[in-house]
């Protein structure tokens, strides 16, 4: 019995609490709802107060405007009594504008009529100026013309003469230049005919001159003629000296050369070395044959005009695809120069050239 009245007395105890809470709670929303309410009819009491303050002042503001409008409509009425004024001094001016005006119109018309007239003489007196200035000029220019034609006269009779005097010296340059072509068309001729006697077989250029193959005359890089070398010279040389020095053609021959080439391999300097060599080996085989297949006096008219020269690599020969033939470019090669001969052929290319 005491643990059950001891239960129900607690559970008595939590509601008590509980209510106690809830009734707590109740008046404190009622606080708040109370104090919210103060506070609105506050505000809204401030309101009603300020727009009655605002307005006053717009009541007030009105008033100020309204005299201020009463103001300006009798300033208006003031500036358009003082606008008719103006407007009827305008119109008295704008009359009085538009007499000076055609009276302006009329003396510029007068300055303009008085400008041209004065521009018109002025034009004449230019054109009469001008005129006169022309026929002095023209005076002048007919005296400097004549004096031109006298000039160009003495000029023309001048260049006529040189024209002479040139036509004279070119016909006999001309039969010069036929005279030492036809020498040595006569010459090639000679030589090919004198090697057909002998029954030497060799190719003999346009120009004369007889290409010597280096690998018969020598060995591979040695400057030192061949037995086989040594023969063929034997052969060739004195015939084409023999023709050379002639009485018919020694007079026309300026010099007999022997020029020595190699191939392009090795060094500038080495091959030019070997070329001189070899070219100067063929010259001093030639003059070994001094009263022998030589006469003496062949062989004083070929020391005056032998001259040697090598000429190392710079002119290889090609094969027809452009590659170097090597064994043609290591050659000997024998030539004639006849006199006055470099002056024919600069003719020929300052001809070639005009054409």
């Amino acid at each position: 019995m005491k643990a059950r009245r001891k239960k129900t007395y607690e559970r008595h105890n939590v509601w008590r609490s509980y209510s106690d809470m809830m009734a707590g709670l109740l008046l404190l929303f009622l606080l708040v709802m109370c104090i919210s309410f103060m506070q609105a009819q506050k505000n809204y009491q401030d309101r009603l107060d300020e727009e009655s303050a605002h307005a006053e002042e717009q009541s007030l503001l009105q008033a100020e405007l309204d005299e201020k409008e009463a103001l300006l409509l009798e300033q208006e009425s003031e500036l358009n009594e003082q606008a008719a004024l103006l407007a009827s001094q305008q119109e008295s001016l704008d009359v009085q504008s538009a007499l000076m005006a055609e009276q302006e119109s009329e003396l510029e018309e007068q300055a303009a009529l008085v400008a041209s007239q004065q521009a018109s003489l002025d034009e004449q007196e230019a054109l009469m100026a001008e005129q006169e200035s022309e026929l002095e000029e023209q005076a002048a220019l007919v005296a400097s013309q004549q004096a031109s034609l006298d000039e160009q006269e003495a000029l023309l009779a001048a260049q006529q003469s040189s024209i002479e005097e040139q036509e004279a010296l070119l016909a006999a340059q001309q039969e010069k230049i036929e005279q030492i072509i036809g020498v040595k068309a006569d010459l090639v001729a000679a030589l090919k005919a004198e090697f057909t006697a002998q029954n030497l077989s060799v190719t003999i250029d346009e120009d004369g001159s007889i290409v010597l193959d280096s690998s018969v005359l020598f060995g591979y890089n040695e400057n030192i003629l061949t037995e086989e070398g040594s023969a063929l010279l034997g052969e060739l040389l004195p015939t084409y000296c023999s023709v050379l020095l002639s009485e018919e053609y020694v007079d026309y021959l300026a010099e007999i050369r022997i020029d020595g080439y190699t191939d392009t391999s090795g060094s500038y300097f080495y091959n030019l070395q070997l070329s001189q060599e070899r070219a100067l080996a063929v010259a001093e085989y030639l003059l070994s044959l001094a009263g022998s297949s030589i006469s003496t006096e062949d062989m004083e008219a070929l020391q005056e005009k032998l001259s040697v020269n090598g000429h190392s690599w710079a002119d290889p020969v090609y094969n027809e695809d452009g590659t170097e033939n090597a064994d043609a470019s290591r050659r000997v090669e024998v030539k004639f120069r006849l006199k006055d001969e470099e002056m024919i052929n600069e003719l020929k290319d300052i001809l070639d050239e005009a054409s």
